[in-house]
């Protein structure tokens, strides 16, 4: 069954959000690629949906540390172990393994609770340092400026 975003979900940080609804829509086309029982394409789904879950950590933790998150310790944690876990299946389909049902329910469950608990927990304090707004540097060189903040880390890991 698809996963349906609800905005129950949403942080408020409009960029996280945007990023969120993408995994979801990976999620999606994962299940779509396994009822289609097209092996290929689920490979295919599998590491898009990681190499842009891996952007959106990065992104994710650099956010949290230019604010100060004082979790964000444990939050890298969490995203360390959500890889490994992730490389795990991966690993197994490589070898035959067809690991698609069982990636799929996982993925849901984790992104669903992941977003629910642990995102929000610092969204507060990303709003209250002006987490929607962009940002600039007025340190660039003369008659320009460099984006910093949100803008700034998008452009970092998002070209």
């Amino acid at each position: 069954m698809p996963i349906v975003w609800d905005s129950k979900l949403d942080t408020g940080i409009e960029v996280i959000d945007s990023q969120h609804r993408r995994i979801v829509g990976y999620i999606n086309d994962l299940e779509v690629a396994k009822t289609k029982g097209d092996k290929a394409l689920v490979t295919d789904v599998i590491e898009q949906l990681i190499d842009y879950t891996q952007s959106h950590f990065g992104f994710e933790e650099a956010m949290l540390e230019d604010a100060g998150y004082k979790f964000l310790k444990p939050h890298q944690k969490v995203h360390e172990l959500f890889i490994k876990r992730v490389t795990s299946f991966t690993m197994r389909a490589a070898k035959g393994e067809d690991i698609a049902e069982e990636l799929h329910s996982m993925l849901a469950k984790w992104l669903l609770n992941h977003i629910a608990n642990e995102d929000r927990d610092y969204a507060k304090l990303i709003l209250e340092e002006g987490g929607n707004e962009p940002q600039t540097n007025q340190l660039a060189p003369l008659g320009q400026t460099r984006p910093s903040g949100i803008a700034g880390l998008l452009k970092r890991f998002f070209r």
